[in-house]
């Protein structure tokens, strides 16, 4: 084989950054001998897939059924660049002696782009592939996927502020005379929220009819519609439970006010920004059981997930029609759209620690933008998702391409658990 080990490293230990930073990242070899090699190529993209098989039965001529699958597939590319870090694919054949070998390559990325994300039929994936491109030979394949997040200030649209309210009442006919009614509301304080905040729940039920209600189920959801474009146009939606929480019973004739809270786990923002092929929303649904052959109460209300969250009224609100002047100066982070810079030195790096050629021990992202003004607000922690890429491998990709990380990627979303920021009163 020759090749010991080759391994792709960027500059930050989350893999993450926000649309419009600057990617370094480096890959580095291990040879056991020399090495006759025409060029080593760097392939950095962003890119949408959609996918799922439909199963159809129809009879044939002899009245036989036979089943057909159909698969759907949708594609869109946000950007591609790719360039030789050594070497070219028509020079000369050059000579790589044995021992550790190390190319750099950088990346600015596109101002607007989606965040990853990974779903059942489909998703958003940002990643970066390393070709020994070897004359006569195999290539040699190195893969990696990293997260990219595209900044939801939830700040900017005063209608996240707005509180989330449901009212439902229902009678219940008994031998053709109507029972009084049964009351549930259900508030919370706004709509927009950040992975690690709490969603704080009131519940007030004023039960005057003569049936029990047996307990109130609220979910958070996440709704996904997926679009694929061939063999022709056809959609899927899936609906998945984040968190359920629920509290009961409130027997005929009681009155009851419970609190309960959701804690939100590390999830992409809403509404996949430039993405045509998947859309992303979540919503809260309420659910009340009730006793005896009676329907069930059912709502539903969206709620926004985002990355920088509500601050107290009381602070400024960017405007985002004139955004800041780009920036390098990387104690000031710009606001979308960024400039392409050098990476950020997080402050708790000493300056001994850069290495050659604004290289920077892995640290943290780059502040997310629009972060700095809101002088009062926390920073950000990065954890890993629970939804997870099956594969980074595409089809028609080597089985001997070497993966750096995980195969089946999960990426790094922000969320402020450990010091979240009190909701706007």
């Amino acid at each position: 084989m020759g090749i010991k080990e080759a391994v792709i490293y960027l500059d930050n230990q989350w893999n993450t950054y926000y649309a419009g930073q600057t990617v370094n990242g480096r890959i580095e070899y291990v040879f056991d001998s020399p090495k006759k090699v025409r060029g080593i190529h760097v392939k950095i993209k962003g890119e949408a897939h959609t996918e799922w098989s439909e199963s159809k039965e129809e009879q044939d001529a002899e009245g036989k059924t036979q089943s057909t699958d159909t698969l759907h597939t949708g594609n869109e590319e946000y950007f591609q660049i790719s360039y030789y870090l050594l070497g070219s694919n028509t020079g000369n054949e050059i000579e790589i002696p044995a021992g550790k070998q190390v190319y750099n390559f950088t990346c600015t990325l596109p101002p607007v782009l989606p965040s990853s994300f990974e779903g059942q039929h489909g998703f958003v994936r940002y990643t970066i592939k390393v070709t020994l491109d070897r004359p006569w030979k195999f290539d040699q394949e190195t893969k990696m996927a990293f997260t990219v997040i595209n900044a939801l200030d939830l700040n900017l649209n005063p209608s996240y502020r707005e509180p989330i309210h449901f009212q439902m009442e229902k009678t219940f006919c008994c031998f053709c005379c109507a029972s009084p009614p049964l009351c549930v509301d259900v508030r919370a304080p706004v709509s927009g929220y950040c992975p690690g905040q709490v969603i704080p729940l009131t519940i007030d039920i004023e039960n005057k009819s003569n049936v029990q209600l047996h307990l109130v189920k609220i979910f958070l959801r996440k709704v996904v519609n997926y679009r694929a474009t061939s063999p022709s146009t056809s959609t899927r939606k899936t609906k998945d439970v984040i968190l359920t929480v629920q509290e009961g019973p409130a027997p005929a004739g009681t009155t009851k006010n419970w609190n309960l809270t959701m804690e939100i786990p590390p999830i992409p923002p809403s509404n996949l920004v430039n993405c045509n092929i998947i859309d992303l929303d979540y919503d809260l649904k309420v659910e009340c059981v009730v006793s005896g052959m009676h329907f069930n109460m059912k709502d539903r209300k969206y709620v926004t997930i985002g990355t920088v969250p509500l601050v107290n009224a009381g602070q400024p609100v960017p405007s985002p029609s004139a955004p800041m002047q780009p920036s390098n100066d990387s104690s000031q982070p710009a606001v979308l759209p960024v400039g392409p810079g050098e990476p950020a030195v997080p402050s708790n790096v000493p300056s001994g620690d850069v290495a050659p050629g604004g290289w920077v021990v892995p640290g943290e992202p780059a502040q997310p933008p629009y972060q700095s003004l809101y002088p009062s607000l926390s920073q950000p922690v990065y954890k890993e998702s629970q939804y997870a890429a099956r594969t980074i491998q595409d089809r028609g990709e080597s089985k001997n391409m070497a993966i750096t990380g995980a195969a089946n990627f999960a990426p790094y979303y922000p969320t402020y658990a450990w010091q979240p920021p009190p909701l706007p009163q």
